[in-house]
């Protein structure tokens, strides 16, 4: 399971044409901090195609108030389409973490567009896709997955996340190489190595169980199981990774114990 989808943004498969094709479809807006972009089981059939700052994607679930967070966007990607494509209520609720800057396009535009330009259209369909799919895994591992399993997995891949993005990891000084080095190949999160030891992700509880699909109190048991191995370290929104290649091994299953 992943937040951060390994596809490219929307807006950055596009030729430069194509993008100012579809930006001259809409108009920029700005959003504050936590404000709905979108609200799952509204009517609306905009688009919007984020141009700065990061959004959560959720769903409600069946305890009431607890909701899953079923992936984090980015600049460059689109949201809303479903809705635009096919008229029904939204699907989920889309977030701003922090200030953001959106493009918002009217639905039916959208559509003529795709209508005319079949290559941006293949792009859509492909995206639409990847979604379901890790939607559809989010899901899979909130039936077949313990707690403490999606929580070592959430942790791993945070960890492992660009520090441009939400909750950027905080990465110990002495793993980061001089200015002289060359400087490392671009990869996506969820094809690198573990994350060195003493990476701090910066996550309250509240929002780490919202990743999780659990409950706080959920969280809370997991993370005292954690911190009783010596694998984790918590304080005040954050959480330091003492020993990512155990924390590794409990995401896939493993639940070996330290010798004493």
């Amino acid at each position: 399971m992943g937040l951060l989808g390994d596809e490219l943004a929307f807006a950055r498969a596009l030729t430069d044409r194509e993008n100012e094709s579809v930006m001259a479809l809409g108009n920029r807006k700005r959003y504050a901090a936590d404000a709905h972009l979108l609200t799952e089981g509204d009517r609306s059939t905009h688009v919007m195609i984020i141009l700065q700052g990061w959004v959560t994607v959720s769903v409600a679930t069946d305890r009431g108030a607890t909701r899953l967070i079923l992936g984090l966007r980015g600049p460059g990607e689109l949201l809303g389409e479903m809705a635009a494509l096919d008229s029904h209520p939204r699907s989920a609720t889309v977030r701003a973490l922090g200030p953001i800057e959106a493009q918002v396009i009217a639905g039916d535009a959208f559509r003529r567009f795709l209508a005319l330009h079949p290559r941006v259209s293949g792009l859509v369909i492909r995206q639409l896709t990847f979604r379901l799919r890790s939607a559809d895994q989010e899901r899979s591992a909130l039936a077949s997955l313990t707690v403490l399993q999606r929580l070592a997995s959430r942790l791993t891949e945070l960890s492992r996340a660009e520090p441009s993005g939400p909750y950027a990891p905080t990465v110990p000084t002495s793993s980061v190489p001089p200015p002289s080095a060359a400087p490392p190949s671009v990869t996506s999160p969820s094809v690198t190595g573990t994350a060195p030891a003493g990476t701090v992700v910066h996550l309250a509880q509240d929002e780490l169980a919202a990743t999780v699909g659990a409950t706080r109190e959920a969280v809370a048991k997991a993370l005292r199981l954690l911190r009783s191995q010596q694998i984790v370290r918590t304080g005040n929104r954050r959480v330091e990774i003492l020993d990512p290649a155990l924390l590794a091994l409990l995401a896939d299953g493993h639940h070996e114990e330290r010798p004493e």
